[in-house]
């Protein structure tokens, strides 16, 4: 059967419409999976030396010790962003006589087919070899990697567990990262220590192995914990029928753009009654929080926007970023209907660019209050809001212009990366690169106030030729809407 599922697999992906693009993703993201693995490789091998250097006057294997648990607590984290879900439709199985434990073995199986779950061998498995082995023995070595296999597939099941509780309710998302922010405060402030707790860990397994065990009964536990979860919400995801409430609303300050605001009040009903739309909203509130991991005082004091450039992007930005990377495909389940309604094209995109520059403004306004840090942080935010509603409008619609992937809006809530594509990844190099390019030549020359007055100016050009990139825009969205339209019936 499991041939069977993965005939099924290779055979819808080469005569999808969107093959093209699919390849093109899976050989960028080919190129990311060898690059990070030889990083991986590197810092294992070089870890024996590395690591007195990161924390001189102590023992080599204690420090080794003490950062496994830290990795881990990482890699769970990176895991909940980046990790996809094993996706298989199963509709058309679940009218034949295949056994539910036969598609969840399948997921399961497909779930292990991972990167992150690569990793934690190359980086710890050398140094395992090199100095755990020589100093306790064969068979503590063999528990050293038994336990780190069995935490890369604990974490492994444990994300995709979370991922699959939060498409029902997106609150177990933010209380685990809640969970987690308490305990890196915790450690941070030295209220308890992370990696003296995995020091005493691996420290009992190196002088009792049989300790380790432990690790391979909590990754059973929580597979089955996944496992039947799956078994009991098998249908759930793709079969559900429960419809949103509907609520009629008027958004009167709208009213006064006229054609072009009814449009954006539609799109606005859009993002509110729909989990996913609405999730991407919520999520941009909690991003507020973002800069006080790169406003530090130190940067603060020495006027370096460079360094901190790149968050006030993302935070002044994030509707236009989390929202607009997915533009036209959020309306992929009635886009034949647009193109069949007498709707001016021109208007529609007007629309678009309305509803970026109403969520960054709001957004921005929200984060004023950093400026209670730092003044400086004002007029940081004020350079990053022109260039977002000025150029990052525009990078948006127009990559928007070349994305085929449908979008179904009615499904997870969270986490869900159905259709996610090239054009995504293409999104982040012009938006996060272009305003450090600009400030970067006067942050060289110790002119950082004269850099952000250069992003300024060139957001505000871009914004002032707002009706040039609309028609720019327009010409690209006619000349693609039926490639988009024949991508979205996918």
């Amino acid at each position: 059967m499991l041939s069977t599922f993965l005939s099924h697999q290779r055979k819808s992906f080469w005569r999808s419409r969107n093959r093209g693009s699919s390849i093109a993703t899976q050989i960028v993201l080919g190129f990311f999976l060898l690059y990070f693995l030889v990083l991986a490789l590197g810092a294992g091998f070089g870890m024996a030396f590395l690591l007195p250097k990161v924390f001189p006057n102590q023992d080599v294997i204690k420090s080794f010790n003490g950062i496994i648990l830290y990795y881990f607590a990482f890699d769970f984290i990176m895991r909940l962003q980046f990790q996809d879900l094993p996706t298989l439709s199963i509709i058309p199985y679940l009218h034949l006589r295949i056994k539910k434990i036969k598609i969840i073995s399948f997921l399961n199986v497909k779930a292990l087919f991972s990167a992150f779950n690569l990793w934690p061998f190359f980086i710890f498995l050398p140094f395992c070899f090199m100095r755990i082995a020589p100093a306790y023995g064969f068979f503590a070595t063999l528990m050293y990697i038994v336990s780190v296999f069995s935490l890369a597939v604990l974490n492994n099941y444990l994300a995709l567990y979370i991922k699959r509780k939060s498409i029902a309710n997106t609150w177990y998302t933010f209380i685990g990262f809640a969970i987690f922010a308490a305990f890196a405060a915790l450690d941070y402030y030295k209220i308890i220590s992370i990696m003296a707790a995995s020091n005493y860990v691996f420290q009992a397994i190196a002088a009792h192995p049989y300790y380790a065990i432990i690790f391979p009964i909590l990754a059973f536990g929580i597979f089955k914990l996944n496992s039947d979860f799956l078994r009991r919400n098998l249908y759930a995801e793709e079969l559900s029928s429960r419809q949103e409430k509907k609520v009629s609303t008027d958004y009167a300050f709208l009213n006064r753009f006229g054609r072009v605001g009814e449009l954006a009040a539609l799109e606005l009903k859009l993002i509110l009654r729909h989990k996913r739309s609405r999730s991407s909203l919520i999520l941009g509130f909690f991003f507020l929080f973002y800069g006080f991991i790169f406003y530090k005082e130190k940067s603060i004091d020495s006027d370096a926007f460079g360094q901190m450039m790149f968050a006030a992007i993302f935070m002044t930005g994030i509707s236009i970023i989390i929202y607009g990377q997915f533009m036209f495909a959020w309306q992929s389940a009635h886009f034949d209907g647009l193109l069949a309604n007498k709707i001016n094209f021109k208007d529609y995109i007007k629309a678009k660019f309305l509803l970026f520059t109403i969520g960054a403004t709001v957004i921005t306004l929200l984060a004023s209050f950093y400026g209670f840090l730092s003044p400086k942080l004002l007029l940081l935010h004020i350079a990053a809001y022109l260039y977002n509603i000025g150029f990052g409008t525009v990078i948006v619609l127009y990559l928007a212009t070349l994305n085929y992937k449908r979008l179904d809006i009615t499904k997870a809530a969270s986490f869900n990366y159905q259709g996610t594509g090239a054009t995504q990844w293409l999104l982040m190099f012009p938006y996060a690169l272009t305003p450090i390019l600009l400030y970067l030549p006067f942050g060289i020359m110790n002119l950082p106030y004269w850099g952000l007055m250069v992003v300024s100016l060139f957001g505000l050009i871009m914004l002032l030729m707002r009706s040039f990139w609309v028609d720019f825009i327009t010409a690209k969205f006619e000349k693609q809407r039926y490639k988009i339209a024949e991508g979205f019936r996918e």
